[in-house]
């Protein structure tokens, strides 16, 4: 049975930090590229970052030079650190995993909320 457990998430104020923990259970971790995607409410799921299993990352634009994904092999699990926090980061946030040759099934994790407030 394939599960993606995320931690970290909770209340941050602006400027401030959190790291969110996905740990990987089920799946040949290394055959899978990872990535993390976020969902405010009302608006539609994004892709934040991904990182391939050689450890290569991409970012989308609104997070460049203030989030990190990060991944440890031996420990199945990936990590989006974050910084600089902005109320606009707001969402709930999801793991994902995409098996990188496209002959496997995919899996999401069951979210964690990040809320940047004051």
């Amino acid at each position: 049975q394939v599960q993606l457990v995320e931690s970290g998430g909770g209340l941050v104020q602006p400027g401030g930090s959190l790291r969110l923990s996905c740990s990987a259970s089920g799946i040949i971790f290394t055959m899978y590229r990872m990535a993390w995607h976020r969902q405010a409410p009302g608006k539609r799921r994004e892709l934040v970052a991904t990182i391939t299993s050689a450890g290569t990352p991409v970012y989308t634009d609104s997070v460049k030079g203030r989030f990190t994904i990060s991944r440890d092999n031996a420990k199945n699990t990936v990590y989006l650190q974050m910084n600089s926090l902005k109320p606009e980061d707001t969402a709930v946030y999801y793991c994902y995993a995409e098996h990188r040759n496209g002959a496997g099934a995919n899996y999401w994790g069951q979210g964690t909320q990040v809320t940047v407030s004051s």
